[in-house]
């Protein structure tokens, strides 16, 4: 609990210094809650009896709404209880996003292989199984910094292609520590309005930003599934959060 209390002080660091005001936000709460967890932690070694803190594991994944959600419910929630209305809206959907799914101990090595792409969508096998997931260590998404070697560029990110934009070639500097689960596992994300960041040949290239939003509205996902590229769905780390069913 203590590293992940260092590592969320991180995270918020990272989302202060970017202007991520939404994840920002998300994460001062998970600090405020991992606080409370550290404390009654602290509690507990006064007292010679063993309590179950309920630590969840990561099997379900469900939505949590950004900072913009948040503050639009509240107005209507506002509204709500100037009117006499007692069925308010939640700050948080609670919306289940996957079905319980085992973990991988890391990324499966999948083939990039042309020939074992599908024949009709020209998707490339799924990163990961139906029924698991992994978390990806390295950066996914925007924004995007320019690489150092111009002249021998790396992949913009883990599993995908060169990207070479006005600047140059670059590389991500997004979210670490992305849910990487399989598309069909989260059947229910739809696209965004007016396919927003889902721009690709034959289907999303995923370096666009957060292009699947919860049935809430809230973007909460990134899918790549064009045809050179991986076939992949990132949760966003801060905007989901484990369930244990």
């Amino acid at each position: 609990m203590e590293e992940i209390h260092a590592n969320l002080h991180d995270r918020l660091q990272e989302a202060k210094e970017q202007g991520w005001l939404g994840e920002f936000a998300a994460i001062e709460a998970s600090l405020a809650a991992a606080e409370q967890k550290l404390a009654a932690m602290r509690d507990l070694t006064t007292r010679h009896h063993t309590v179950h803190l309920g630590m969840p594991d990561l099997r379900g994944v469900v939505a949590r709404i950004d900072s913009k959600q948040r503050n639009e419910d509240a107005k209507r929630q506002s509204r709500a209880l100037q009117r006499g209305d007692d069925r308010l809206p939640l700050f948080k959907c609670g919306t289940a996003i996957t079905p319980e799914l085992a973990e991988l101990a890391a990324i499966p090595d999948v083939s990039d292989d042309e020939r074992d792409r599908d024949k009709e969508t020209r998707r490339a096998p799924s990163t990961v199984p139906r029924g698991h997931y992994a978390i990806d260590p390295e950066p996914w998404g925007p924004p995007y910094v320019t690489q150092d070697d111009q002249e021998d560029p790396k992949p913009a990110q883990s599993r995908g292609p060169v990207v070479c934009r006005e600047e140059g070639f670059v590389i991500s500097a997004g979210s670490r520590h992305t849910v990487l689960v399989h598309p069909d596992d989260a059947a229910g994300l739809q696209p965004l309005p007016n396919w927003e960041n889902s721009k690709g040949c034959c289907g999303p290239t995923g370096d666009a930003g957060h292009n699947r939003a919860c049935p809430c509205g809230a973007p909460v996902a990134t899918l790549a599934a064009d045809c050179f590229g991986p076939f992949e769905l990132h949760l966003d780390p801060v905007r989901t959060y484990a369930l244990s069913q």
